[in-house]
């Protein structure tokens, strides 16, 4: 998050103080922008350019996925009605020792 969002959300917390304690004011502010800066640090955030450029790779990928399987199912149709569905199992044969 960049210094003027930190600076930002730090004076709205400032004028959220009552007006007895605005008098520490400026130790008040330092320590809002220390504490945001420290919290916010430990999170995992992404900037908005990347999360759009994974957004568009991710609509990239189900459209070819959705391609796949389309033509999954045209192939499937194509195949002989004699073929075993994948719901049945092709008989097994004897064991060596029987």
């Amino acid at each position: 998050m960049d210094n003027f969002r930190i600076d930002e959300i730090a004076r709205r917390l400032l004028e959220s103080v009552p007006p007895a304690f605005r008098t520490l004011s400026r130790d008040l502010e330092t320590n809002f922008r220390a504490v945001l800066r420290s919290s916010l640090g430990k999170l995992d955030l992404v900037t908005r350019e990347e999360f759009d450029t994974q957004t568009r790779v991710l609509e990239r990928t189900r459209a070819r996925l959705a391609e796949l399987e389309a033509r999954l199912q045209a192939l499937e149709g194509l195949s002989s009605p004699e073929q075993a569905s994948p719901a049945q199992a092709p008989p097994q044969a004897p064991a060596a020792g029987d």
